[in-house]
């Protein structure tokens, strides 16, 4: 898995392992061939936007929550209900894009996104501000499908891997340099001009992705068939290995979660007091999953895959920990070790899917992908709860719940995997 990938990356591997319906043609796009510069310029511009647009007011949360006169809880909601759309919609947009095109579905993704992203900043009222950050992430549910699937089918299977590389670092690079720059602006002029700033960095990539971006060749539009979808969910979720893994990976995410979204009061808070621009540069520590996710595969080879996620969990479980203190140094520290074990668990548990998945893998990490994104929503809102209940103590302690399940469910897994293989010696007849 790429590295700082905020999310779109668990669609990678199914889009890379997947032999493509498209012969390998002359005409695919590949490194030195005529469009995939553009493809790959629009592509990241494309990632750039979506998550620069998707946790843009996540960094902004104590001027949001001052502004209004809101909780932590509440304001927590601008982003929760960003991920929380996304994650509903993302299987249904996904099919959709199959029926109408890629270029089309990221097209539109974009342009309904980066509209209303231009209105954000000039919510009158909490609520409405809400109401259009849930908008804002049901069209940007249309955007990662479909942009795997376009490149799978647009471009030389050797290519493939480097040119979903240049997607997911413009989703990592919107993610992080989002919060930055809403952070510093914010800090100057104020949590409406930083939303504003965001919403005209989107308008550039989105004018940039729509003149670069190449005509699809390959695409073959599909029918529609819902039944066909819902069998092949059901048999997805009818898998006990998969079910752990998407719980795995809500999981994690909800530590994730609760702890961006509430680090950022804590930090303004005595006896930090730092200034709004010094916590939004909180989010560089996003980095150190560059190191964690990459490593992941070695960790598997060495440890296994439940060995990895057990470091994973215990690192994470360190992190939080090691964030009760009253220092900065520790508090640092402790985000750095929660950023890499999130990253790592998520590494493997988003990798595992497409391997364990034999059909179907496309929809096999969409539903991944909706797990994850449903752990932030509820992440981000029960650690601002847990916070406004019983301070940073409080979401360290939902932090730890998670990581239990983690390692509950990973300890079922390991027993389930250890009775499959000890059940045919159990039940072979006895040979006189």
């Amino acid at each position: 898995m790429p590295p700082a990938s905020t999310g779109a990356s668990t669609l990678i591997v199914a889009a890379s392992t997947q032999s493509s319906p498209v012969a390998d043609t002359a005409d695919r796009l590949a490194p030195g061939r005529p469009g995939y510069r553009r493809m790959s310029f629009a592509l990241f511009a494309a990632g750039v936007a979506t998550f620069a647009l998707l946790y843009s007011t996540q960094a902004l949360l104590p001027a949001v929550s001052a502004s209004f006169g809101a909780t932590a809880g509440q304001a927590s909601w601008t982003v929760s209900a960003a991920t929380g759309a996304l994650a509903l919609c993302v299987l249904p947009l996904s099919a959709l894009s199959e029926r109408f095109g890629r270029r089309q579905m990221m097209t539109a993704s974009l342009v309904i996104a980066v509209t209303v992203g231009l209105f954000v900043p000039f919510a009158p009222s909490l609520s409405t501000l809400i109401a259009l950050r849930a908008v804002q992430g049901a069209a940007l549910a249309g955007l990662p499908a479909s942009a795997m699937a376009y490149l799978a089918e647009e471009v030389r299977p050797k290519a493939l891997v480097a040119a979903i590389g240049l997607f997911v670092a413009g989703n990592s690079i919107g993610g992080m340099s989002g919060r930055i720059l809403t952070g510093w602006i914010a800090q100057l002029w104020g949590w409406r001009a930083a939303l504003g700033a965001v919403g005209l960095l989107a308008v550039a990539c989105a004018v940039v992705f729509h003149f670069m971006i190449p005509r699809a060749r390959h695409f073959t539009p599909g029918t529609l068939n819902p039944k066909a979808l819902a069998r092949t969910v059901g048999s997805h979720l009818a898998n006990p290995l998969l079910r752990r893994l998407y719980a795995i990976g809500a999981l994690f995410m909800t530590v994730f979660g609760a702890v961006y979204t509430v680090i950022g009061y804590r930090l303004v808070e005595a006896p930090f007091n730092l200034p709004q621009g010094i916590v939004g540069s909180i989010f560089l520590v996003y980095l150190v999953g560059t190191v964690s996710s990459a490593a992941a595969g070695r960790l598997v080879a060495r440890l296994g895959r439940r060995g990895a996620l057990y470091l994973a969990v215990s690192t994470t479980a360190a992190g939080l920990l090691l964030s009760l203190g009253d220092r900065l140094a520790a508090v640092l520290l402790g985000l750095v070790l929660i950023t890499a074990g999130f990253f790592a668990g998520h590494a493997v548990a988003s990798s595992s899917v497409s391997r364990t998945a034999t059909t179907g893998r496309a929809q096999a990490s969409a539903l991944y992908q909706s797990a994850y994104y449903l752990g932030s929503s509820a992440g981000g809102t029960l650690g601002a709860v847990a916070f406004h209940a019983g301070g940073w103590s409080g979401t360290v302690a939902l932090g730890l719940l998670a990581v239990l399940g983690v390692v509950s469910v990973t300890l079922y897994g390991t027993r389930a995997a250890r009775a499959e293989r000890l059940r045919p010696a159990a039940v072979a007849p006895v040979q006189n």
